[in-house]
């Protein structure tokens, strides 16, 4: 009588609990960046009148986040994968949350909208880490597939959440909530990434970063035509 060999099962293994909530909180920092695209829209006319500005400079809260974080992108991509996502993810939601809280307490137009810049030069870390997380912490298959589906949703539900958020907390509170609410959000990120997400990095060997070209490419952007 003849008996079947068993070898090693080529099915995927369940996700564990610190796999769930890992992606969760890859999950919750995309919301977060994406969010604050569209979140400080609603609050532009409470900021204009308040600090005073005129209508076309006040467009600068919202331009100022979106050109640092276009522009050093790809940056942070490389960054990430020489020094270390996990670490790259951590550095830019910790750059992200003091930005924020910058932004919630100014007093002076500048002083908001270098701090938007420095929010997007966080969310430019935030963003490919969080993805290269995913794809490193997955493995190929289903569960990256699904993993990368939950990523690419929350960063459209976040762009749409961004403006009935930014009106009841504008309506509810002031404009300066808008900025505030990353902080909790940002510290609860700080305090549970070292315990879900796993480091990786790629060789260091022969790469280097081109910070001056994506200084270039970002000043390009940003020069008044």
């Amino acid at each position: 009588m003849m008996t079947a060999q068993t070898g090693p099962s080529s099915a995927e293994p369940p996700p564990t609990e610190h796999h769930r909530l890992g992606l969760a909180l890859i999950l919750v920092a995309a919301f977060m960046v994406v969010l604050d695209f569209s979140i400080v829209n609603v609050a532009l006319s409470s900021i204009q009148h308040e600090l005073g500005i005129s209508a076309a400079s006040v467009q600068w809260v919202v331009t100022a986040y979106a050109i640092t974080f276009g522009g050093l992108l790809i940056l942070g991509g490389r960054a990430g994968d020489l020094y270390g996502r996990r670490r790259l993810f951590m550095v830019g939601i910790g750059v992200f949350t003091a930005a924020s809280l910058s932004g919630g307490l100014a007093s002076d137009p500048l002083l908001l909208i270098a701090s938007r810049m420095v929010q997007g030069c966080g969310a430019a870390m935030v963003a490919p880490a969080a993805l290269s997380l995913i794809t490193t912490g997955f493995p190929e298959g289903p569960r990256r597939t699904r993993a990368l589906g939950l990523y690419g949703a929350t960063a459209s539900v976040g762009f749409v959440a961004g403006q009935v958020l930014g009106g009841v907390l504008v309506e509810f509170f002031s404009w300066r909530s808008v900025f505030l609410v990353n902080i909790p959000v940002g510290l609860a990120a700080l305090l549970l990434s070292p315990r879900l997400l796993r480091e990786s990095r790629l060789s260091r060997a022969g790469r280097h970063l081109d910070a001056v070209g994506a200084t270039l490419v970002t000043g390009a952007v940003a020069a008044p035509r």
